[in-house]
């Protein structure tokens, strides 16, 4: 699938001496095992060439994958070629200087919001990007180098987008690009330890999650993340986002969000909308988002506007439960 823009790509890579590497703000798994894995895949592969992933920094959870490169001169990504992965728009870009690049090159699976690069390689049926990084290596496995430290960046992108492997949109290639870094020497005990144990304060706060979420009347659950309960529970952005899986489990909702309070000058607040059947990123649009067919973000700007989408997405799912009969 999409071998032309493939070779395109390893084309455009062999052609420049200097190469940087973009992702998304407000990063997550799959967008830092994407740049990171791409990083490692290409200096294995490619040793003499520059490759360079500055950004702002990871997310907490994530800062046992290793810290970015350090700033350059405006004046080397002029010559350079820029790789952006993981992100559907510029605005979303973490890093401006992606403008600077002689060419830029875009690999996503989001559904398309904007066309932007001089090449473009989007599947949204993909479970990750991480997986179409996997896709390049094994379409061109004779000419490139997959080592155990580029596999296990992009097994954590991933593990993190998928939840595990129990999200839609896997399917068999998603299986066999995952024992592809398998093989490569992915220490998996060790990786989900660092993902996945959870500080005995933080479990407090899931208690406090099941006590305060509620309850729309078509069966959308939400929580709302003031900024006094992300006091008390001393709780990151990320810590307060990752709260949405918490909820993703019960008899009867096929729709879920957490709204979390940002605290800017704004009055800004974080949405986090996940689904099962239902595709509700047309909702996240509508508020200043998007993402993917059933998990998405968006933002609304005071508890009004909290309150339309919730009354929109329980719309979206009083039709969907309406004109069909497996949603459990």
């Amino acid at each position: 699938m999409n071998l032309e823009i493939k070779q395109k790509i390893l084309q455009k890579i062999k052609d420049y001496d200097r190469i940087f590497l973009f992702r998304h703000v407000r990063n997550d798994g799959d967008c830092v095992g994407s740049t990171k894995g791409m990083k490692e895949l290409l200096k294995a592969s490619f040793p003499e060439k520059e490759i360079y992933l500055i950004d702002q920094g990871t997310s907490a959870y994530l800062e046992f994958m290793g810290p970015e490169d350090a700033p350059v001169e405006e004046a080397l990504y002029a010559d350079a070629l820029g790789i952006v992965l993981d992100t559907a728009s510029e605005a979303r870009i973490s890093n401006a200087n992606y403008k600077l690049c002689k060419e830029l090159i875009k690999i996503d699976h989001h559904i398309p919001l904007e066309n932007y690069g001089d090449l473009q390689w989007v599947e949204e049926d993909r479970s990750s990007c991480c997986e179409l990084v996997v896709d390049f290596y094994e379409t061109f496995r004779d000419e490139l180098v997959l080592n155990s430290t580029a596999a296990t960046h992009l097994y954590t992108g991933m593990v993190t987008d998928t939840g595990r492997f129990k999200y839609s949109g896997l399917c068999g290639n998603t299986m066999r690009a995952a024992g592809t870094l398998l093989d490569a020497g992915v220490n998996t005990d060790l990786l989900y330890a660092r993902l996945y144990l959870e500080a005995y304060e933080y479990l407090k706060f899931k208690a406090y999650i099941y006590d305060k979420m509620q309850m729309t009347e078509n069966g959308v659950a939400y929580l709302f993340v003031d900024k006094a309960m992300q006091e008390k529970f001393n709780l990151t952005l990320e810590q307060a986002s990752a709260c949405v899986g918490t909820m993703d489990s019960i008899r009867g909702c096929i729709s879920w969000a957490v709204f979390i309070e940002n605290g800017d000058a704004e009055g800004s607040i974080r949405v986090r909308l996940r689904s099962r059947f239902v595709h509700i990123n047309t909702i996240a649009e509508k508020y200043r988002g998007g993402g993917h067919a059933c998990a998405s973000g968006a933002t609304v700007y005071s508890l009004e506007e909290m309150q339309a989408l919730l009354q929109d997405t329980d719309a979206l799912v009083k039709e969907y439960k309406q004109t069909h009969e497996d949603w459990l």
